[in-house]
């Protein structure tokens, strides 16, 4: 019998980055296409597109963490989207989500960021820190170094 501990140590993700708040993120969201615009506005207008699924990214400031790293593990991010504040909450497990990136880091004094809601222009920029964006192995790795024959070297051939 499966138990409440295996569902939710399967479903956790493990490639999930360090964010805290006041980084500036891509998230990646699986919308499939029942979930697409002309979905909940009664008949639509437009022929109906096959069902398929695409890749939404949202990029905003991360206002706030919350419930912590576990299953149940939320963050907020605002966006400003044609003079309108736009706020998602993403559920940091969710199948849905495909990937987070972080974009940059602010430094930021405080534990959420409400109070950004209600500034707008230069009151609503924070410092940015600065950020290296973590890199992968394979990006860091060099490719195979090849002698004037085109023959790939071995490492004590290389120094």
């Amino acid at each position: 019998m499966i138990n409440k501990e295996q569902i939710t140590k399967q479903s956790l993700k493990t490639d999930l980055p360090d964010i805290k708040v006041g980084d500036i993120v891509k998230v990646f969201q699986k919308i499939s296409g029942a979930q697409g615009a002309a979905a909940g506005k009664g008949k639509a207008k437009t022929p109906a597109k096959k069902e398929g699924e695409r890749i939404q990214v949202f990029e905003g400031i991360v206002l706030a963490a919350k419930h912590g790293k576990g299953i149940s593990g939320t963050i907020t991010v605002r966006r400003i989207i044609s003079g309108v504040g736009v706020e998602r909450i993403f559920p940091l497990h969710s199948p849905a989500l495909q990937k987070i990136e972080i974009v940059g880091r602010n430094k930021v004094r405080r534990a959420k960021l409400y109070y950004l809601r209600s500034k707008a222009g230069k009151k609503a920029k924070l410092q940015r820190k600065s950020f290296v964006p973590e890199t992968t192995a394979t990006e860091t790795e060099e490719p195979n170094a090849k002698n004037n024959e085109g023959q790939t070297l071995t490492d004590s051939a290389k120094e």
